[in-house]
């Protein structure tokens, strides 16, 4: 696995408190080995995740400080660009389109998760390779954190999956709305260039709140 400069100066600022880097055997799985579903089509007019598919309510939106675009349900977008966003600047760069997975026409579907794509509540970021380092996911872990449990994340769910995030509360939820205006909500200020530091996710205060979520979200998978 090829460990860019940016990615080092992050583990490097968090190697107080997290593991030296592994072997990539303990890596963070991608997918999880053996867990292949037969692809189905998703007949339903709403996703998994209860969100109607409706592509009218799809829009595009440019990944802060990256090339790269992607089409998301415009209430969803504001949480899941901010997912997109750290991951860009904080576990590896995001390169242009089709780097970035967003919304899909494709009714054909190999989990049921997978649907919450038709509705544009679920992204995939490329790039992992066959796995992420235990500092990648501790990064990971805290942005799932700063979402307050409005996104869950592939590796939580059956199979994994590392790249997948998916909105996992219903329309209208009210902390989805407020986080949205926190992470800068609406087409015009995804577009703007933002390149501020996100807190230390090696700090005993997130790292506790980042595994209370992970904890509570695995419950519920």
């Amino acid at each position: 696995m090829t460990i860019d400069r940016r990615t080092l100066l992050v583990a490097t600022g968090a190697a107080t408190a997290l593991l030296a880097l592994p072997s990539p055997a303990t890596a963070a799985p991608l997918a999880t080995p053996g867990a292949a579903v037969r692809a189905s089509r998703w007949e339903a007019g709403r996703s998994a995740n209860g969100w109607l598919i409706d592509p009218d309510a799809v829009e595009t939106f440019r990944v802060e400080g990256s090339p790269a675009t992607v089409r998301l349900h415009a209430e969803a977008a504001g949480v899941l660009l901010h997912v997109a966003r750290r991951w860009h600047y904080e576990v590896m760069p995001l390169r242009a389109a089709p780097d970035v997975l967003g919304h899909t026409t494709d009714r054909v579907v190999r989990t049921a998760y997978a649907s919450n794509r038709l509705s544009g509540t679920a992204l995939v970021l490329p790039g992992a390779g066959d796995g992420l380092w235990p500092h990648q996911t501790a990064i990971v872990r805290d942005i799932l954190a700063d979402c307050e449990g409005t996104v869950r994340w592939g590796l939580d769910l059956a199979p994994a999956t590392a790249g997948h995030f998916q909105i996992d509360v219903k329309p209208g939820t009210r902390t989805l709305g407020r986080l949205t205006a926190a992470f800068g909500g609406g087409p015009a200020r995804h577009d703007s260039p933002r390149t501020g530091a996100p807190d230390d996710p090696a700090t005993p205060e997130r790292r506790r709140e980042a595994n209370r979520l992970a904890q509570a979200q695995r419950r519920n998978n």
